[in-house]
């Protein structure tokens, strides 16, 4: 797989109304941002096995495929995560 095809390293799950999403996705976007790291955001109200799992604890931050975080987005957990 090209390193275009490859997945992002950090995704942030996230649901429609979550309240807690939109301070997630700032963090995110800052953090991964910073450090010039591919993430992306996933809704995940249309698969019922992400909701399944992940429903009642949006957001959910996984990097390289790890969950890592989930509710609120801890901004320095990110930074050493993706920072090495």
């Amino acid at each position: 797989m090209e390193s275009s095809e490859r997945e992002p390293r950090v995704r942030l799950l996230t649901r429609t109304g979550c309240h807690l999403c939109a301070a997630a996705r700032h963090t995110v976007e800052t953090v991964a941002g910073r450090h010039g790291v591919a993430w992306a955001e996933e809704l995940i109200d249309d698969d019922p096995e992400l909701v399944r799992r992940y429903g009642e604890e949006v957001p959910v931050l996984l990097v390289d495929g790890v969950q890592r975080d989930f509710w609120v987005i801890d901004p320095q957990r990110l930074e050493k995560l993706i920072g090495t």
